[in-house]
């Protein structure tokens, strides 16, 4: 009795070892994913608004700060523009990542429910003979 308590105890160790390595590396992908794509996002702003600076910098005269405006607020609304997409992007990462672990659950679940089940089948099947 006592062996078959443990194998049960090992295995369901086991499955939720094996889960929780599952879950953690389900998320770390979507860490890393989402990390990547910020920090493109991020060099790519850095550039952008260091050639910025650097025109600010040989400007001289008031017809190059005008341009200068203008370049300023299509560079403004283009980083906002991005920064919108990237967040949209996070956001589709992240929720595919949730329904994963959620789907890594269910399985779990189900798993335990048929550990719970298949004993209690034998043990009826037993009683009945």
């Amino acid at each position: 009795m006592t062996s078959q308590f443990n194998n049960q105890i090992f295995a369901f160790t086991k499955q939720f070892t094996d889960s929780a390595f599952k879950a953690h590396s389900l998320a770390l992908k979507g860490l890393e994913t989402v990390a990547e794509l910020q920090l493109k996002a991020l060099e790519q702003q850095s550039k952008v608004s260091a050639e910025f600076v650097a025109e600010a910098m040989e400007t001289r005269d008031v017809n190059g700060l005008r341009g200068l405006w203008e370049k300023g607020s299509a560079l403004s609304r283009e980083n906002a523009e991005h920064a919108v997409a990237v967040s949209q992007e996070v956001l589709a990462i992240t929720q595919k990542t949730a329904e994963s672990l959620n789907a890594l659950v269910q399985e779990q679940r189900q798993a335990a429910n048929d550990a719970v089940k298949a004993p209690v089948a034998a043990a009826k099947k037993a009683a009945a003979k």
